[in-house]
């Protein structure tokens, strides 16, 4: 393997770690705006716990995949 296209490849694998970071960044950001629409809307304790925890898993899942797509990043910096 030569030296352009293994820099090309880890290239691709900052952008793409930055992608799929910036789509954990986007699940973190949704998570947030709907327990924060939940608690605008007065809900009864019952219900804001379902709220919560139906919010649980993505912003669980988001936090994931923004960590997954930093470390895609940085072994992509490291590796170049």
């Amino acid at each position: 393997m030569n030296s352009t296209s293994s820099s090309l490849i880890m290239d691709l694998l900052i952008w793409g770690g930055a992608g799929v970071s910036l789509m954990g960044l986007a699940g973190l950001i949704w998570s947030i705006v709907r327990v924060a629409s939940a608690r605008r809307a007065k809900l009864s304790d019952a219900e804001m716990r379902a709220v919560l925890q139906s919010a649980l898993p993505l912003n669980l899942g988001a936090l994931f995949l923004s960590v997954i797509g930093l470390m895609m990043v940085i072994l992509g910096i490291f590796l170049r």
